[in-house]
């Protein structure tokens, strides 16, 4: 359980610390200005989504486990490279972090496999795969204010994506409203989403 929690925490640390970079990337210094260009968990941890809300998942025995760090802030207006897809790029970069975390822990658990490891080391290198797995369809999911809602805007045409924006900018400025949509998906899909999540994260893994 503690092992969980710590991976999913420096995963979601991981993944917010990616947008900060991209968006410092295309011009905007404002995650740098705050001091969020860090791995230091004191300037991530969000005490809900860090702790308290994955400690509760793990002990009910829910199908999903997942959590979030402090986003990480940035100005739109000050992403000077990207055009049209810099909101999409820098919202993209977390769930990128986190695919590239479960596809390099997949080979660190095939070449475990391949040493003979214990069954044990073997099993925790592959919660890494699942928890990163977890993260990276999660928050592509188009539900703001997860990434996966920025991505989308930017992927369609112009008329529907102004459509889109206003929903995206009332949810955001909602959360409550964003964050219920968000558990209604878990509350509904989430065995789905978490046999999706299992089978992925078996491929990768070569199990």
């Amino acid at each position: 359980m503690v092992f969980g929690i710590v991976v999913l925490v420096f995963s979601a640390i991981l993944h917010e610390v990616a947008h900060g970079v991209m968006a410092q990337a295309l011009g905007d210094p404002t995650a740098r200005l705050e001091g969020r260009l860090t791995l230091n968990p004191i300037k991530h941890i969000d005490p809900m989504g860090s702790i308290f809300l994955p400690l509760i998942l793990v002990i009910s025995n829910a199908p999903l486990l997942f959590g979030w760090a402090k986003p990480v802030p940035y100005n739109p207006f000050n992403l000077k490279k990207g055009g049209r897809w810099a909101e999409a790029l820098v919202a993209g970069a977390g769930p990128l972090t986190n695919l590239v975390l479960a596809i390099t822990f997949g080979f660190v658990v095939q070449a475990l496999v391949a040493l003979g490891a214990p069954s044990g080391t073997t099993a925790l290198a592959f919660s890494i795969v699942v928890i990163n797995v977890m993260l990276t369809l999660f928050n592509l999911i188009p539900i703001p204010p997860l990434d996966g809602s920025k991505v989308l805007a930017s992927l369609l045409p112009k008329f529907l994506a102004i459509q889109y924006d206003r929903l995206r900018q009332v949810l955001e400025f909602n959360p409550l409203a964003g964050f219920g949509l968000v558990i209604l998906f878990v509350v509904v899909f989430g065995n789905y989403f978490t046999g999706t999540v299992i089978q992925i994260a078996q491929f990768l893994a070569g199990a």
